[in-house]
């Protein structure tokens, strides 16, 4: 009987062993096949319905809510700082980046603080006159900058443009600044002079907070008999020559002094406003019937182009032997297969202004943008700050309804950045 219930207790203790080894086994079977929730993995999807992405107001002055865009997607390893901004934004902070509004060089007002602030637009021209020198107009483009800064842009700084070519188009003047000669006298200098001179003009720029300059003209006029039938240049002395070949040397002089004094050069007017005889800021219908696509005329583009000029500004005009249907800064035929493609220029491609101009009357304001943009733009300049909002919503509202257009509004974005973080604007 003993011997018998001494391996009695054995046998329970050999069962308990295994009864114990088999709970192990179950519970770590459980936990190595249990789904995972945390960094790497996939947790399970949210039963909780999407919130509603409101629309903007049709009211001209439309005020976007942070929750305009979908959440942005996560930047991937090794992204840019441009990339990486793109990914952050909010499409109304995209839409922002892609539009340049003006603003009083004498002091904001409230338009263009309506713009800045509550429509998030990234860009700003300071317009107007000012006599007050260097401490004045600094002071003043710094505090629109203020108003740019910060959250509003998710700490990406704004492009600051104005238009200092010289004579009758001299925006910044007074103490700090050269009162600098029309185009046709500076054509008169040699390129290494007018390189010289261009640059001390950049300089004084960069000292007060520009750092984009809407110039040089490289429009040729054809003669001096016909300067004072062209009411958009000639008529102000703003061509440097009348061949090609003295427009793209003493204006490609004035782009390279621009850029040694760290300020962007805008070329303009593509393709061209040399030939016509109304200006397309107070006149409708202004038509180049001579211009064709390998014209001659081109040559001062091309050439600037190829010297590594970073913005180029589009004419407002028709050309008719070019693209029948579209005026330039609405046909993709001159945008993109002519400056994207037969110059092969890789830049900021920038409008005239599409706000207050004549000439783009007959298109819908809030259509104007998303018309330049679709057509192959970056960056849509309105030089009127109270009729901004009409162009913004539209494209906020196309961005919103067309996954084309939006990936457009993308694209223009990220060129506009990247230019930004090559200019050390993005914190």
């Amino acid at each position: 009987m003993a011997a018998w219930s001494g391996k009695r207790w054995v046998i329970i203790g050999v069962c308990g062993v295994v009864a114990l080894l088999v709970i192990v086994l179950v519970v770590q079977f459980f936990r190595d096949n249990a789904p995972l929730v945390g960094p790497g993995s996939t947790a399970p999807a949210s039963s909780t319905p999407a919130a509603t992405v409101p629309s903007p107001s049709p009211s001209t002055a439309p005020a976007p809510p942070s929750s305009v865009s979908p959440a942005p997607a996560s930047s991937a390893p090794g992204q840019s700082k441009a990339a990486k901004k793109l990914a952050a934004m909010t499409l109304a902070q995209r839409v922002g980046q892609v539009l340049m509004v003006s603003s009083p060089v004498t002091g904001t007002d409230e338009n263009s603080l309506y713009a800045l602030e509550t429509l998030q637009v990234g860009n700003v021209f300071m317009k107007g006159r000012s006599m007050t020198g260097k401490a004045g107009i600094g002071a003043e483009v710094a505090a629109v900058v203020a108003h740019i800064s910060g959250s509003r842009s998710d700490d990406v700084r704004p492009f600051v443009a104005t238009d200092q070519e010289g004579g009758f188009v001299q925006i910044m003047r007074g103490p700090g600044f050269d009162d600098m000669p029309q185009a046709i006298e500076q054509g008169q200098l040699s390129p290494a002079a007018l390189l010289h001179d261009a640059t001390r003009w950049g300089e004084q720029l960069a000292a007060v907070g520009v750092n984009v300059n809407l110039a040089p003209v490289l429009d040729t006029v054809p003669s001096a008999e016909f300067a004072s039938l062209n009411a958009p240049i000639g008529s102000f002395g703003r061509e440097y020559g009348y061949t090609p070949a003295d427009v793209s040397s003493r204006g490609l002089a004035f782009a390279q002094g621009m850029m040694a004094a760290g300020v962007e050069p805008t070329i303009k007017h593509f393709p061209g406003l040399g030939r016509v005889t109304l200006n397309t800021d107070v006149a409708a219908g202004v038509t180049d019937e001579t211009t064709v696509r390998k014209d001659p005329y081109i040559a001062p583009f091309r050439d600037a182009v190829n010297a590594g000029v970073p913005w180029l500004m589009m004419s407002n005009a028709w050309y008719p032997k070019i693209d029948p249907n579209s005026m330039a800064p609405f046909s993709s035929v001159i945008v993109q297969d002519m400056v994207r493609g037969d110059l092969g220029f890789t830049g900021i491609i920038v409008s005239d202004d599409i706000c207050d101009a004549v000439q783009v009357s007959e298109v819908p304001l809030g259509q104007r943008g998303v018309d330049f943009l679709a057509a192959g733009g970056t960056l849509a300049l309105c030089t009127n700050s109270a009729l901004l909002p009409q162009m913004y919503s539209g494209m906020l509202q196309a961005a919103q309804s067309d996954p084309a257009f939006a990936a457009k509004i993308d694209k223009a974005a990220l060129l506009v950045l990247q230019a930004k973080e090559t200019k050390g604007l993005i914190n």
